[in-house]
């Protein structure tokens, strides 16, 4: 049997880590997180982390294993995931990645183009702006100093558009220019499925996921790490939206409801995402036993 990876794809709140447990212990697996929120110790509640139980059941890397402090890039991830790989697959020629972030998973899966790192000032002063002014202003600047990306990037999405603006003002060329298009070869065969729900039942696992997070104390999770909000790490959902209201700027309620928002248009974002995967097998979650059929039958 040659050499598998089995990645496990789909929005927020979609059951991906179970999947991907149950997957995991019926090949004798271990799970590479790639959801690049779940890298940072202080972060636990907001970014729904495996519980201790999960944990216990299967041997998870990628989880909780670096501080806000010493963010993770994709290249970064990549090197250390491929290194990674490279020792699980020499005990288990199957072996699980799991996580909700494109960008992450792409670059374990096809390569990451040679990008320069950024000064942290220059994150800081773009995040600053956005907070500022709101993404109009960055979208303005982009077209004029990067216009073929500024029609290919997801202009929704304020962190890519603010991650095309660093390389920018850190190199003076546009990011465009470091992005080749081309797809590294993997020693390993990638199969990739994804739990595949309804979007209004999805919705709706999200808007009573945020409710359980706020019950298990996701504001005094975001108040612990309040006075770091400047970094890179701790611009996501879940946490943006209490430091706006520990500024004032919402209420308590807003703040929630705008936690929700924003978890249903990231998972909007994730299902386009994960419909222009080439070969990904979607089954319903209760289709469980039938995509370990299919596995097995892709394995021979």
């Amino acid at each position: 049997m040659s050499n598998t990876l089995i990645a496990v794809l789909g929005p927020t709140a979609s059951g991906k880590t179970e999947w991907a447990i149950q997957i995991a212990r019926h090949f004798g697996a271990e799970i590479l997180s790639c959801d690049s929120r779940q890298f940072y110790k202080e972060l636990e509640i907001g970014v729904a982390r495996p519980t201790e139980d999960e944990l216990g059941q299967v041997k998870h890397h990628f989880i909780a294993d670096r501080s806000i402090h010493e963010p993770l890039n994709a290249g970064e991830y990549e090197r250390e995931a491929l290194s990674l790989l490279d020792e699980l697959f020499l005990k288990n020629p199957i072996q699980v990645v799991v996580g909700g972030s494109g960008l992450f998973a792409r670059a374990l899966f096809e390569g990451f183009d040679d990008i320069p790192e950024v000064d942290e000032e220059i994150r800081l002063e773009l995040n600053e702006e956005f907070s500022q002014n709101g993404i109009e202003p960055l979208i303005k600047e982009l077209e004029k100093v990067d216009p073929d990306h500024a029609k290919r990037v997801d202009q929704n999405n304020h962190q890519r558009v603010i991650r095309a603006l660093e390389i920018y003002r850190q190199t003076g060329q546009p990011y465009s220019n470091f992005r080749t298009g081309g797809k590294a070869k993997r020693p390993f065969d990638i199969i990739k499925v994804a739990p595949d729900w309804e979007r209004e039942a999805l919705y709706d696992r999200i808007n009573r996921r945020v409710d359980i997070m706020v019950s298990e104390g996701l504001e005094q999770e975001a108040k612990s790490v309040y006075a770091y909000r400047e970094l890179a790490a701790l611009q996501t959902v879940g946490y943006r939206e209490w430091f706006q209201y520990f500024d004032g700027e919402w209420s308590r309620d807003e703040a929630i409801e705008k936690i929700k928002q924003n978890s249903r248009n990231y998972a909007k974002r994730q299902l386009t995402w994960n419909r222009k995967e080439k070969d990904l097998l979607l089954y319903s979650p209760d289709d469980f036993d039938a995509l370990l059929d299919e596995l097995h039958s892709k394995l021979k």
